[in-house]
């Protein structure tokens, strides 16, 4: 594979060129931004190839997915297939967003600095929107109807990815289920840790019920949070939530992985309130012990850019994990209500973030409850 114009080293670990097209932008555009990737298999000095087994949707990306083709599942297939056919990588052009995969290590460049060698089982932990992918099965294998996909296939990681281990003691949906959010885990821990002085922070958590939210109210425990208040937008979402607090009193954890004191529920406050309701949430977060000192956005769902401001006090911090937030909105809306709060982007990448997301996943029997309930949801193996 020719490497002129961009053969440089730092270009050639960024993957720069395997962009195909650009699209609108200027050559030398990174990989997540260019329109398409050359997804071929001939591995260049310091690439990886991986025997592609399982795709992982992520979250805004599969619920777009679904209600733009009313939840048919033949339809959301061939969506797919033609994302991954006509982008080269799985790269959805409505949210932006794309997901994760896990393999098998076929081939690994003398020069890839990622430390994989050939039958290494893998998870990798960058965007399937910058991850080159070709798809050889057709996904007759994936109804369509659960974020995670079945497939054959086979994906090129650069010198600058990242990839994990496949733990041994988990199993595989579980897994990759757990890696597919763990960046938001390991900076709400940040987060909260840094302003944990004295009885630490209240923390809300928008969604708290789903993959991201649960992980990110048990860091915020673990981090020394004062009082957690999860939001979920209905009764079932809250019971689930009442179901796994009873749980992580009555069956607390061991150590080494604990990721909360026994007897400690995973979340203090439940509020059943729509997150894209924002005079509604911030009242309902007030009445719970808020405003938040953190407020951790986990929702799936475009609009929640103003509550969470709203539910956030001055000089608090929010962080946006949505792939569905708005940046411009939740800057001109802070900027709207004379809302003093920091606003971080989470991007996915906490030095470590794999490792600390499974061990809380280890660590609490209410979360691997909550994780099987989802797994189980979308039709998953069990976990």
């Amino acid at each position: 594979m020719a490497r002129p114009p961009h053969g440089t080293p730092l270009a050639a670990s960024l993957g720069l060129y395997r962009v195909a097209d650009p699209g609108e932008r200027l050559a030398g555009v990174l990989p997540q931004a260019a329109w398409r990737l050359d997804p071929g298999p001939r591995t260049g000095q310091d690439e990886v190839r991986i025997r592609v087994d399982r795709l992982n949707l992520d979250a805004a990306s599969y619920r777009q997915l679904s209600e733009a083709n009313d939840g048919d599942g033949e339809a959301i297939r061939d969506a797919v297939r033609e994302i991954i056919a006509s982008r080269g990588k799985m790269h959805n052009p409505v949210t932006g967003s794309g997901g994760m995969l896990t393999g098998i290590v076929e081939e690994a460049g003398p020069d890839s600095p990622l430390g994989l060698k050939p039958g290494d089982r893998v998870a990798t932990l960058v965007s399937l929107t910058l991850t080159p992918l070709e798809i050889h099965d057709n996904l007759v294998r994936w109804d369509g109807l659960s974020e995670q996909v079945p497939c054959d296939g086979h994906a090129i990681l650069f010198g600058r990815s990242i990839a994990a281990a496949l733990p041994s003691d988990l199993p595989v949906p579980l897994a990759l289920a757990v890696l597919d959010v763990c960046g938001a885990p390991a900076l709400t821990r940040r987060v909260v840790e840094r302003r944990a002085d004295g009885d630490g922070p209240v923390v809300a958590v928008l969604g708290a019920a789903g993959k991201s939210g649960c992980l990110s109210a048990a860091a915020a425990r673990a981090a020394g949070a004062r009082l957690i208040i999860g939001v979920v937008p209905t009764a079932a979402e809250a019971s689930l939530l009442y179901q796994a607090n009873d749980l992580a009193v009555a069956q607390p954890a061991a150590p080494p992985f604990a990721a909360q004191a026994p007897g400690t529920p995973l979340v203090d406050e439940v509020v059943v309130a729509d997150a894209r309701e924002p005079v509604l949430l911030a009242e309902a977060v007030a009445e719970a012990g808020g405003p938040a000192g953190v407020t951790v956005v986990c929702v799936d769902a475009p609009g929640c850019e103003g509550g969470a401001i709203l539910s956030t006090a001055q000089g608090g911090t929010v962080i946006f994990f949505s792939m569905a937030t708005s940046f411009s909105a939740a800057a001109l809306g802070a900027e709207g209500v004379a809302a003093d709060v920091t606003m971080l982007i989470g991007n996915g990448y906490v030095p470590g973030h794999a490792g600390y997301a499974l061990d809380l996943i280890r660590g609490s029997r209410a979360l691997r409850a909550l994780f099987g309930r989802r797994l189980a949801e979308r039709g998953e193996e069990d976990a």
